[in-house]
């Protein structure tokens, strides 16, 4: 089991707060939800390559700013979908950290996890199917916003990282 450090609980607050700052915060927050999606906060999804305390962060930061969409089912499904994907897209593809697609213009590792996690947005649709939202249609819009989301964050976060220690 992992301890964390009081130093670690607060990466995890600020981190849960960006995250919430920005999905809900206008005017990302009117990109931020229902059938077409854009959220800038899922870059910050690539942290947890560097230290698991983020799966922690990024799953609280969602479950707050699903709070203000759908409510309480929202924060279950979303942060557990979240939670669930991933953590299993770090244990999938991490072993492709260190390599780079595009002379180097973007990190493997979160091209496979961006791949991976666009198509996880299966349980965004079926959530907003219940709502009345068209299935396919739905899972479509949502995971094309998913994955342009993360393509653009992961050159921002992989950029970050050279800069910053984020394993700490």
């Amino acid at each position: 089991m992992t301890t964390f450090t009081v130093r670690d609980y607060v990466h995890i607050a600020l981190v849960a707060a960006l995250y919430v700052v920005l999905t809900i915060t206008p005017p990302l927050n009117a990109i931020s939800y229902g059938m077409y999606q854009f959220r800038v906060a899922e870059m910050m999804n690539f942290l947890a390559f560097y230290h698991k305390k983020y799966i922690i962060a990024v799953t609280l930061g969602c479950m707050i700013a699903n709070f203000y969409s759908f409510g309480l089912i929202d924060v279950l499904v979303g942060g557990g979908s979240t939670l669930i994907f991933v953590s299993l897209g770090v244990a999938l593809f991490k072993q492709y950290q260190e390599e780079y697609l595009l002379n180097g213009l973007l990190n493997k590792a979160f091209v496979y996890f961006s791949l991976f996690f666009a198509t996880s947005m299966i349980t965004v649709a079926i959530e907003l199917y219940f709502f009345g939202a068209p299935f396919f249609l739905t899972w479509f819009t949502t995971a094309v916003g998913e994955l342009a989301s993360l393509i653009i964050g992961s050159m921002i976060i992989d950029s970050l990282s050279k800069r910053i220690n984020l394993r700490q």
